[in-house]
């Protein structure tokens, strides 16, 4: 370890991982919301693709190739904020799906 990096923390309890996949026509509006929510500092994206054998709400093409587009974000969050930030999410948006996951260790290095 040099002197310009701190030392790492031994682990963080109360932090957890929301991940939310949605269609690309919410992506925007998903945008502009979680900018909004003062209690978010931040938040990544990235294109996904979901597979699955339910072929309602795809469309021809998505059940020929198996997959549907996808864009996932991810955000770092309080446990304790965890649950509101959802129902409020269920109140603007229909049809995310959410995985909440805890999270060991964060930072920069």
């Amino acid at each position: 370890m040099n002197d310009t990096t701190e030392k790492l923390p031994e682990k963080s309890q109360e932090k957890c991982l929301v991940t939310l996949f949605a269609q690309p026509a919410l992506e925007e509006t998903l945008v502009d919301w979680l900018l909004e929510n003062d209690e978010i500092n931040g938040f990544s994206t990235t294109e996904a693709y979901g597979h699955g054998q339910r072929p309602s709400g795809m469309t021809l093409l998505e059940q020929v190739t198996g997959r549907q587009r996808r864009v996932q974000f991810i955000i770092e969050t309080e446990q304790s904020y965890a649950t509101t930030l959802l129902e409020l999410l269920g109140q603007k948006f229909v049809g995310l799906h959410y995985m909440v996951t805890p999270l060991l260790l964060s930072g920069r290095l």
